[in-house]
């Protein structure tokens, strides 16, 4: 008990918790008062130390993992390692007419690309499938013949047209447009007869007043007195498909979800929920609604965008690990935001009290310098740098398959060498088969006018820097070559330092700017430096 009150002390602090046992909870200032408790439910509370955490994300498959639904699947994620639990993927399909081809099989491909993938889902299974929400309609029907015959729920055999003229009505009058609970009057003797006759129907929720507040994980106290101000919902409809609210609770009890997180639009819903698990008589999970992420101006992220979606970034180039760091730093939850954390370090820091109810504000600007540090890290690790490796190699020969002259920039040790001068430098490997480094995979063509127009001591030039690799031997030292290159104008007659310099890395990339001319001569090593160089020792004809 001591262990949990020091991990949950907030939540302890706030409130008793509705439903889980809790009968009086006080708190004096620098000290704990002993509250009064069923065990059975405080183990359940307490599970954060206790094992039996179970959370989910559960999509729609009606359109691609975004932003907004990976850090969902985050922070769910991440409580489930924290507190030695379980991270389950349930697809939310019942919406047949709004499914995107490929949607159900890309939301898993990303999560796994993400390094967060679920213990239990569609693809991997687990006991407490079927993962996908359609294959579990006779447990969704089942349960609302449970609400019908209990009294909680009823057959509504209103037509689409009278809903919609419902809708315009009270839109006209200027009201928020509600079912007015009409077939909830209907007899017995009514209802079968409209059964008998095949009238199309749905499954309402009968809404009652009296809705017991909820302490919820991260905006306390919570009451939405729902009677009021809403129609009873549809939880079954015409074509035998759950809506969200029936179909979710369903699913969470089945699947023995301990702890609810999801996005704070839901809150407001929450009561509603609450009152289907009382007419169930379910013991509902711990909810916790999670702030909005929004764009950096305030503005809601959207679909509308294009570019928030997951696979756009895996196609950039971002890696997962910088996704990951940028989309929690800018939220809350954790002991420290500093950029560069990895996804383990996450986890250790990750503290669910201190999760705020302000929105987080995504800069995404700033996420080319959340992928430059995380690939820096990449680099430094040497098993991750051979994915490295394995990675630029493809990229290589797709781009300049046709051009490459010498296969040897293909091997490792090249590519590991170019990408330890690079790290700290480049935001994504993309950048390294851009045309500014393409210099390091093909030789670039310079003319006879070009060398004539920056000096005509060329060729001296060019024997100089022969005579400096071969003093240098086949292991080239940066520190070394940028002291003997300051060295070099000095041996020439009428070439100035910035000619020179211009000169050699004209002929090494065939570029006016770039990395430093020592860099480029590492990166490139001996043999191709020499092979560059000694072009100008031809007759000027044969250059």
């Amino acid at each position: 008990m001591l262990v949990w009150l020091k991990i949950c002390s907030r939540c302890f602090l706030r409130s008793r918790v509705l439903q889980r046992g809790f009968q009086s909870v006080t708190a004096v200032r620098h000290r704990w008062v002993e509250p009064q408790v069923n065990s059975a439910a405080v183990y359940r509370w307490c599970s954060t130390v206790q094992g039996e955490v179970r959370v989910r994300f559960a999509p729609s498959p009606t359109g691609f993992l975004h932003l907004g639904g990976l850090r969902t699947a985050l922070y769910n994620y991440i409580f489930a390692k924290k507190y030695g639990g379980a991270f389950i993927l349930r697809l939310e399909d019942t919406d047949q007419s709004r499914l995107v081809p490929g949607a159900a099989e890309s939301i898993e491909d990303m999560l796994e690309w993400a390094g967060i993938p679920p213990d239990e889902s569609p693809r991997r299974g687990g006991p407490c499938g079927p993962y996908l929400q359609s294959q579990r309609l006779d447990l969704y029907n089942q349960t609302a013949r449970k609400l019908v015959e209990s009294g909680h729920g009823y057959y509504c055999f209103c037509s689409p047209q009278r809903l919609e003229l419902l809708k315009k009505e009270a839109l006209r009058a200027g009201q928020t447009p509600r079912y007015d609970n009409r077939c909830r009057h209907l007899r017995v003797d009514q209802v079968q007869e409209k059964l008998a006759q095949g009238v199309p129907h749905v499954v309402r929720f009968r809404l009652e007043a009296g809705v017991e507040p909820f302490q919820d994980l991260i905006f306390g106290w919570n009451r939405h007195e729902v009677a009021q101000v809403e129609g009873d919902p549809v939880v079954i409809k015409a074509d035998g498909f759950p809506t969200y609210h029936l179909a979710n609770i369903v699913d969470d009890h089945y699947m023995k979800i301990s702890h609810v997180l999801r996005g704070s639009e839901w809150l407001i819903s929450t009561s509603k929920h609450l009152l289907m698990y009382r007419a169930l008589g379910w013991t509902p999970p711990t909810f916790g609604h999670l702030p909005l992420l929004m764009n950096s101006d305030g503005s809601k992220l959207s679909k509308r965008q294009g570019d928030i979606f997951i696979e756009n970034f895996c196609r950039e180039g971002v890696l997962p690990e910088a996704l990951l760091d940028i989309t929690t730093n800018c939220g809350s939850g954790f002991t420290s935001n500093r950029i560069g954390r990895r996804l383990e370090e996450l986890i250790s820091e990750f503290n669910p009290s201190k999760i705020t109810t302000h929105s987080a504000l995504l800069d995404l600007e700033k996420l080319p310098e959340f992928n430059r540090i995380h690939l820096q890290q990449r680099i430094e690790d040497e098993q991750k740098c051979c994915v490295l490796i394995k990675d630029l190699q493809q990229q290589i020969q797709q781009v300049y398959a046709a051009e490459i002259q010498d296969k040897e920039v293909l091997e490792g040790d090249y590519i590991r060498r170019v990408l330890h001068l690079r790290k700290g430098h480049i935001t994504s490997l993309k950048e390294l088969v851009s045309p500014t480094y393409s210099y390091l995979w093909v030789r670039p063509s310079l003319s006879i006018q070009q060398v004539a127009a920056l000096t005509k001591e060329a060729s001296q030039i060019a024997s100089l820097v022969l005579r400096l690799i071969e003093e240098q031997g086949e292991e080239l030292s940066l520190d070394q070559l940028t002291k003997d290159l300051k060295s070099l104008p000095k041996q020439t007659k009428a070439t100035k330092y910035r000619e020179v310099m211009k000169l050699l890395r004209l002929v090494l990339s065939g570029l006016q700017q770039g990395p430093s001319i020592a860099e480029m001569m590492v990166s490139l090593g001996p043999a191709e430096i020499r092979h560059r160089f000694q072009k100008l020792l031809l007759p000027p004809d044969s250059c």
